[in-house]
């Protein structure tokens, strides 16, 4: 289950990596909040629970699937954001990366707090849209 878990996260993680870039370079490019704020890890986060809580139905234990598979993608896709919050500090780039005061809190905000706040959401869409699934396919 772990590695099917693996799997599924792969391109989620992948994707992650992108978007903490394109977000920095849209806030330093001066873009309005509008285009900069749905370039976000929760949005990210949420989306593929929806996408895993459509494909996940058949699966033999769906919603723990579902859960290890968010917790295998959230704290790969915060590193990017720990990398910018030292860059933003280092070289004082202005980003709303730079609000904590220590490696310490940062480190912990970012790859703790911030997988939290990805995984509890993310399981709670994904295992209503699951469930959705679910119903229908058991009305069928």
């Amino acid at each position: 289950m772990f590695k099917r878990a693996l799997r599924l996260a792969a391109w989620p993680v992948l994707i992650s990596l992108i978007v903490t870039p394109v977000r920095v370079f849209l806030e330093l490019a001066g873009a309005p909040t509008v285009f900069v704020f749905p370039f976000g890890l929760l949005w990210l986060a949420l989306g593929f629970a929806v996408f895993l809580g459509t494909r996940l139905c058949e699966e033999e234990h769906p919603y723990l699937l579902l859960l290890l598979s968010l917790v295998v993608f959230s704290p790969p896709s915060r590193v990017p954001v720990f990398v910018m919050w030292w860059i933003d500090t280092t070289w004082e780039l202005g980003t709303h990366y730079n609000i904590f005061d220590s490696w310490g809190q940062a480190l912990f905000s970012q790859l703790f707090w911030g997988s939290v706040i990805q995984v509890v959401p993310g399981f709670l869409t994904g295992s209503v849209v699951l469930g959705i699934k679910r119903a229908r396919a058991s009305a069928v």
